[in-house]
């Protein structure tokens, strides 16, 4: 991990940073992305900008991903 970057830390402590939000965005806040300089991606809730991220590796958003298009996790929607 990044020096002095831990997960759950306030997101607006973290480096400037690319911010990317997810287009199924309903207007209740959703969800934002970003690419920290060593390669992790920080996620944090759009409508809280300044609350905590979560820090995770390339490889843990790569699989979330790859879940998320396989219909994985469809029956947490029901």
């Amino acid at each position: 991990m990044a020096e002095g970057v831990y997960n759950g830390m306030p997101a607006g402590e973290l480096p400037d940073l690319q911010w990317r939000l997810a287009t199924a965005d309903n207007g209740e806040g959703g969800v934002e992305m970003a690419r920290l300089p060593d390669g992790q991606i920080a996620v944090r809730n759009a409508a809280d900008p300044d609350g905590p991220a979560l820090i995770y590796t390339k490889a843990e958003i790569e699989a979330l991903i790859g879940g998320a298009q396989d219909g994985d996790f469809d029956a947490l929607l029901a």
